[in-house]
């Protein structure tokens, strides 16, 4: 069992919660709870990490012989932990690699995209609800939030393991590419001509959704084949990027089903 805080494995992993750039490097991330332990993919799981008075109530459950795993006490436990009220498991994650290509060989795909996206729960949200609606793959801006930020990974309730998601270069160049391969870009836009829910998304449909309080970037924006709106009422501007994000990825898959 760890008991000191200056053990070289828990620093390890007080530096994989905090940096993006130990997380890239070793190509992993951090799940913490029952949940996300409970359905990560177990060829993915590097090594797990559990508080001793959980180990003792819920060892046979937990399938630990499973699994590389350590023992820690519950103060180093709270310690490494990422949130206010440690479930008492986390574990290291190995990250799932997508191949744009791939991505493209989906009948009518749905996908969405996300352009300097910054708020870690809108991504987490923004992914889980992809799931939910039938999204194919997430694409990101290089300039969006950390998709391996913990919070976005406790936002994500487990979808991180399903759903396809790969960060992009160049989103112009993204949207050319969709038109080549037949999928049609729908920008949400403060200056969009119709409604969202006057267009039709049967065929290949990619979603954009912009920064939480720019919106898109204009070149962005510019290359994108339609603009739509949601309809609002009171003096309400805009909507939360999750929330929009959301409405229109469920038009597109009530439209579908």
């Amino acid at each position: 069992m760890i008991t000191s805080t200056s053990n070289p494995q828990i620093k390890r992993l007080l530096q994989l919660q905090k940096k993006a750039k130990a997380r890239d490097e070793e190509n992993v991330f951090v799940v913490e709870g029952l949940r996300m332990f409970a359905e990560v993919p177990k060829n993915r799981v590097e090594k797990v990490y559990i508080s001793e008075s959980l180990f003792n109530r819920k060892k046979l459950e937990l399938n630990l012989q499973d699994f590389p795993y350590e023992i820690l006490s519950e103060q180093v436990f709270g310690h490494v932990s990422d949130t206010k009220t440690p479930q008492g498991i986390l574990c290291v994650v190995k990250r799932e690699k997508y191949d744009l290509n791939e991505l493209f060989k989906v009948e009518n795909p749905h996908f969405i995209v996300l352009d300097n996206l910054q708020d870690p729960g809108n991504m987490g949200t923004i992914v889980r609800t992809a799931e939910a609606a039938g999204v194919d793959a997430v694409f990101m801006s290089k300039d969006c939030v950390d998709i391996y930020n913990p919070k976005t990974i406790r936002s994500t309730m487990g979808s991180i393991y399903r759903v396809p998601y790969i960060y992009i270069e160049d989103i112009p160049n993204l949207l050319d590419i969709f038109r080549k391969n037949g999928v049609k870009s729908y920008a949400a836009h403060l200056n969009g001509e119709k409604f969202y829910d006057q267009e039709d998304y049967s065929a290949g449909t990619a979603i954009l959704i912009g920064n939480e309080g720019n919106g898109l970037r204009e070149e962005v924006a510019k290359k994108a084949d339609i603009w739509v709106k949601i309809p609002m009422q009171g003096q309400v501007e805009s909507l939360n990027a999750a929330i929009a994000a959301s409405v229109l990825m469920f038009e597109v898959f009530r439209q579908r089903r």
